[in-house]
């Protein structure tokens, strides 16, 4: 399934995509706060063909997609959801853009996609996002996503030697569905 944003084409990964995909992976910038370190092309190939596989599971529980700007059809980066505990129809939102795309507006561009698509097509109850206090641009994001901001959690998780800290942002289908009626509203009026 694709989603398509005024700037940009989410769509399903495919294999071809390694190359792009590790220009960002491989930048230590922007792998900073992310679980893992700089990947070589290898790992991006082969985490692009897991992403595949479990798109053609019969349940899949991540849905990720390639973002791809429609001006110059670049991969960009991705985003996606992943479902952490089915029962209560709860996911966790990420967004990885390329360096060269920050500050552009794009991950806010996509996430909002995403989370459309986790509320209305997946039906999901809550959407939330764990972020490294220190990802000052990434805490900005999910403010301009209209998350609510629902506590610090210190050292929950050990990557790349060392505890880090966890600031968990989340939104539940009726905040959403609020503020995408209200928006709905509002741009009805002006048009």
């Amino acid at each position: 399934m694709d989603l398509h944003t005024p700037r940009l084409l989410l769509r399903e990964f495919v294999d071809s995509d390694a190359a792009c995909a590790n220009q960002y992976e491989a930048d230590p910038a922007v792998v900073r706060y992310l679980p893992h370190g700089v990947q070589s092309l290898a790992d991006s190939a082969l985490y692009i063909q897991g992403v595949r596989a479990e798109a053609r599971t019969l349940s899949p529980r991540i849905f990720e997609f390639a973002l791809v700007r429609t001006e110059d059809a670049r991969l960009i980066g991705r985003c996606g959801v992943k479902l952490s505990d089915s029962e209560q129809n709860e996911a966790t939102l990420w967004y990885v853009l390329r360096r060269s795309a920050w500050g552009e507006g794009y991950a806010v561009e996509a996430a909002r996609a995403v989370l459309a698509f986790g509320f209305e097509d997946l039906r999901l109850h809550r959407i939330f996002v764990a972020i490294d206090p220190r990802n000052t641009s990434s805490l900005r994001v999910a403010e301009k996503l209209g998350l609510r901001r629902e506590g610090h959690f210190l050292e929950t998780t050990w990557a790349k030697g060392e505890w880090t800290d966890s600031i968990v942002f989340a939104l539940l289908d009726r905040e959403y569905r609020a503020r995408y009626l209200k928006a709905k509203v509002r741009a009805s009026r002006r048009g």
